[in-house]
C-alpha cells in the first residue's frame, strides 16, 4: 500500500502548519498509526550505508516491533507532559518524513527529523519547514530550551541549521539522544524567544 492509499484508508489529522515550497505544499501534522508503518519501513529498508552515515546503533534501534512501539507511544495525546511527540512531514498530502521531539525537562529536549523519501533529501524541504517545526514544539509543550545534537559529518543537516542557529559547542558524546552511536556532535541551543527570528531568516532565504 503506497502513501496515498494509506491516507485514503485513514483520514489525516488537520495540519498544524503549512509552507509553500518548490515541491508543493509542505505541512506538519500529528503522526497516525499508518504513518508509523511507513516510519518502520524507512528504518528497515534504507540499507546499511544510509544507517552508517547517520551513525545508528543497531542495538538501540532494535527490531521492527521495538521501533513500531516507540512511535506508537509518540503519537500525540494532548498531555503536556508527554515525553515523546512525533509529527508527520507531508508534501501535497503525501507522507515524506517525520520529526520527533524528546521532551525530558524544561531545558533538556532534543529534536530529530528524517526525510524518509530519498528523492526529497537536499530539496530545501527541511529549510522551509524549520521555523514551523520549531514553533510547533514550543506551542505544544512547556519547554524553555531545545537542543539540536547533530553529527559533525552530517554536512547537509548542519548546513541547513547554520541558516538559523549557530553551533554553541562541539564535543564527543558517549550517550547521544535517540538511537545514535557515540561520536562527535555539534550542539545548538534554541530558546522560545528565538522562534520569531527564524521566520525572518526564512523570508530572507526565500528572497535570495
Amino acid at each position: 500500500m503506497d502513501a496515498r492509499s494509506r491516507d485514503s484508508a485513514e483520514p489525516a489529522p488537520a495540519p498544524h502548519a503549512r509552507a509553500s515550497t518548490g515541491l508543493g505544499l509542505a505541512a506538519l501534522r500529528d503522526l497516525t498509526p499508518s504513518d508509523v508503518e511507513q516510519v518502520v519501513t524507512y528504518w528497515y529498508t534504507s540499507g546499511d550505508q544510509h544507517l552508517d552515515h547517520l551513525g545508528i546503533d543497531r542495538e538501540l534501534l532494535g527490531t521492527e516491533e521495538n521501533t513500531r512501539r516507540r512511535f506508537l507511544r509518540a503519537i500525540r495525546t494532548g498531555d503536556p507532559g508527554q515525553q515523546n511527540l512525533a509529527f508527520a512531514i507531508t508534501v501535497d498530502g503525501v507522507f515524506a518524513g517525520y520529526t520527533l521531539l524528546n521532551h525530558y525537562t524544561l531545558d533538556l529536549n532534543y529534536s530529530h527529523w528524517h526525510i524518509t523519501d530519498s528523492r526529497l533529501r537536499g530539496s530545501g524541504l527541511s529549510t522551509a519547514l524549520y521555523p514551523h517545526r520549531i514553533k510547533l514544539y514550543f506551542d505544544l509543550t512547556p519547554i524553555h530550551r531545545l537542543v539540536h545534537q547533530t553529527r559533525t559529518r552530517n554536512v547537509g543537516v548542519n548546513r541547513m541549521l547554520d541558516r538559523y542557529v549557530p553551533v554553541a559547542e562541539t564535543r564527543y558524546i558517549e550517550h547521544p539522544d535517540g538511537v545514535a552511536l557515540p561520536g562527535e556532535f555539534h550542539l545548538r541551543y534554541v530558546f522560545r524567544e528565538d522562534v520569531p527570528g527564524f521566520f525572518e531568516k526564512l523570508e530572507a532565504c526565500t528572497r535570495r
